[in-house]
């Protein structure tokens, strides 16, 4: 693994979607912008067809660099490039990691998946190059929207898996592995040498088995020391002045307390989901519909999804000798090179457990408060395929130490993510009076932007500053940076009518 300050930066370019209305169906309507970008990797002759009769879209595209191993993504917008939060993940072809540059470059996006029975003149698309060198053993999770929740049966999971809601998530890296026995002891010894103190060692059945017997706060602890034994900034800190690292006790750690951009740390519940489906949608394991010990290692249950012929612990790794753990990378990976993401042992989750809301969001990073931590993914024990669906919703308690089903897996954030540097700032301003309000942000290029009033945005407000030209009332603006790898929204700046608010 590469210190994250030496990772080659991305190289992220956007193609927002011009002029041109192009093969129209009852069903759906589509236009395009063709960009060009003069820094590499170049992606340019942006176009596409939609196949007549159908809701397959082709879009085609050249794209040069001088790297032969490019992660090309693909975002979607209905609303002419405002946002770009349509959970679309149907598409083929020159798409995902490993893409080579050439020209007539392919990609087809299945509409009637993502988008049924929906039209539209304003879909918009946004094509990213991205050449930055992966860190060993972790798969590169791109930026994009999902419907996170139990899309199958509502009796299935119930209502702690619903509503369904629509989640953009900002790119990420995943460990394509639970974490090592091996690779635990080694982060751990060097951390009880370096100012650690953890409650439990961990276990493991073997060194390429994952590490089970851990609680939550092991776990954050764990991605500190990670983080400061490969020269990276830690991400957990014990209070919001994020000036002392958590490396002893328990401590509740809050959202206020996390570097969200920096080291290691655990995933979010909505970034473990993303990660887990794999690109695909509408589908209760990251590989299809059912289940079996083919693709997982689990206790079977046979009876309506779980098709395994007979039921118990799985007969490969039931070897009389507990637990009955499986070595990492024995099943087939899914669509983002990521094993076990289903069965095994559990993940521990970032997020305090808690109810869905309907409002899409943009990186969720749970509840406030809690009692117990979310854990995804199910296990080799007793709660069989039900557990291993992948909206399933679970949790424990953050010290619970002494069941050797729970394991975990780290991630790191790219460097290049928008941050913003300096936030909008409000005041007072007299009535009829101007305003403008800034924001300074670094990122990769390009880097958009976009104002709103009261949660509402506002049409042309898409520059780094926005000027009020007449101010008639006290609101709230904020502004949303994003670029191809992520979005971040600012603090609030209030803008007040000297006096008071004056109705429009």
């Amino acid at each position: 693994m590469k210190p994250q300050g030496i990772i080659t930066p991305v190289r992220n370019f956007t193609f927002p979607l011009t002029t041109g209305r192009f093969c129209t169906l009852a069903i759906l309507t589509l236009t395009l912008v063709v960009g060009v970008v003069t820094a590499g990797p170049v992606v340019s002759n942006v176009r596409a067809a939609q196949r007549a009769g159908t809701q397959l879209v082709d879009i085609y595209y050249d794209l040069a660099s001088a790297s032969n191993a490019l992660t090309v993504s693909v975002m979607v917008s209905t609303n002419g490039g405002t946002n770009y939060t349509l959970p679309a993940m149907s598409f083929t072809g020159a798409v995902g990691s490993g893409v080579a540059p050439g020209i007539n470059q392919k990609i087809t996006w299945n509409a009637e998946q993502d988008w049924p029975t929906n039209f539209s003149a304003n879909v918009r698309f946004r094509v990213t190059a991205d050449d930055q060198v992966t860190p060993s053993d972790m798969a590169l999770i791109p930026a994009g929207g999902f419907t996170m929740g139990n899309c199958m049966d509502p009796n299935e999971g119930g209502s702690g898996e619903l509503p369904l809601h629509t989640v953009y998530v900002s790119a990420f890296y995943m460990d394509r592995y639970d974490v090592t026995y091996s690779l635990w002891q080694q982060v751990y010894n060097w951390a009880v040498a370096h100012g650690y103190s953890f409650d439990y060692a961990g276990s493991g059945k073997a060194a390429n088995h994952p590490v089970q017997t851990i609680d939550w706060y092991g776990c954050v602890k764990w991605c500190n020391a990670r983080s400061e034994m490969e020269g990276q900034t830690p991400a957990y800190y014990t209070s919001a002045a994020q000036t002392t690292v958590y490396r002893t006790g328990q401590v509740n750690v809050d959202n206020s307390s996390v570097k969200w951009n920096a080291g290691y740390r655990l995933p979010t519940e909505a970034e473990w989901e993303k990660a887990a489906r794999g690109g695909a949608s509408g589908q209760r394991f990251p590989w299809g519909n059912t289940i079996s010990w083919s693709q997982a290692n689990y206790y079977a249950y046979p009876s309506g999804y779980d098709v395994n012929p007979t039921s118990g612990y799985d007969p490969t790794f039931n070897d009389g000798v507990w637990p009955y753990t499986s070595p990492v990378g024995y099943f087939a990976p899914n669509g983002y090179g990521l094993y076990d993401m289903a069965g095994n042992v559990w993940q521990w989750c970032w997020d305090w457990y808690g109810s869905y809301g309907s409002a899409s969001q943009n990186d969720p990073r749970g509840p406030t408060t809690g009692s117990g931590r979310v854990l995804r993914g199910g296990c080799y024990y007793y709660d069989g395929a039900f557990g291993c669906r992948t909206a399933n919703h679970y949790s424990y308690y953050p010290a619970i130490s002494s069941y050797d089903d729970l394991g975990f897996r780290s991630v790191l954030t790219p460097s290049d993510l928008p941050v913003i540097t300096i936030q909008p700032q409000g005041g007072t301003v007299s009535f009829h009076g101007t305003a403008t309000i800034s924001v300074a942000a670094i990122g990769a290029p390009p880097l958009n932007y976009q104002w709103s009033k009261n949660g509402v945005d506002i049409p042309g407000g898409t520059g780094s500053s926005f000027t009020i030209a007449s101010v008639l009332t006290t609101a709230g603006y904020t502004v949303t940076v994003s670029n191809g790898l992520g979005i971040v929204t600012s603090q609030t700046a209030l803008i007040t009518v000297a006096g008071g608010t004056i109705g429009e």
